[in-house]
């Protein structure tokens, strides 16, 4: 099976993660996405709501997506979800599985500051999103590695040899571009306004019931 993993704080959950994951799906062919809320995200500042809330949002909105699954194992860890901790564990839950870790360039750009970056690579794929506003630059030290592990070739050699399913490798895709932040979308909520494009329904349905974000 071919799992794809996107984490975050999902503080709130918003299309600006659905989509770009429904289309990583798509491009890839993978059989199912786990949508990973974190408990201590060691790059970020800590989330508005708690860490039942976050889950409650995203086990509501795989509910209405296909193939889409709320994965907890960082949840339940009370020290900072490091993602090469993460990927073992996940490895070691589906050691027959191909696992696909997604992250935007503005992410991959930063790798190098990464808790044991290089590892990663021992236990999923990488895919790299484009996202507005990030690009990598020819001279960046990550340019290297991109290329080094995304060769135009990768894709046949990955079909051809079983021995490159085990991860290792980078996936670039191309998604639609998409201008959404979470911090935008909290100031909105906190304004009165209602950002019903930008979250699914059942998310929205949530957040208003709870009264969140608001001052």
């Amino acid at each position: 099976m071919r799992i794809g993993i996107l984490g975050g704080t999902f503080d709130p959950i918003h299309y600006g993660h659905i989509r770009p994951a429904m289309e990583v799906k798509h491009a890839l062919a993978l059989d199912k996405i786990l949508l990973m809320p974190n408990h201590i995200p060691p790059h970020k500042q800590q989330p508005n709501l708690t860490t039942a809330q976050r889950l409650k949002m995203v086990a509501d909105v795989c509910s209405q997506l296909d193939g889409f699954e709320l994965c907890d194992i960082e949840a339940k860890r009370d020290t900072p979800s490091y993602t090469v901790i993460t990927l073992e564990q996940l490895k070691a839950l589906h050691p027959k599985d191909e696992l696909f870790f997604i992250m935007g360039m503005d992410s991959f750009i930063q790798l190098q500051s990464w808790h044991e970056w290089q590892r990663l690579f021992d236990f999923a794929h990488l895919v790299v999103c484009q996202r507005p506003g990030w690009q990598l630059d020819a001279k960046h030290p990550m340019q290297q590695i991109l290329t080094a592990r995304s060769q135009a070739q990768a894709l046949a050699e990955h079909a051809a040899n079983p021995a490159h399913r085990n991860g290792g490798q980078i996936f670039p895709v191309t998604i639609t571009p998409q201008d959404i932040s979470s911090t935008h979308i909290r100031e909105q909520l906190a304004k009165g306004k209602i950002p019903a494009d930008l979250l699914m329904p059942v998310t929205l349905d949530y957040i208003q019931n709870q009264r969140l974000y608001l001052p």
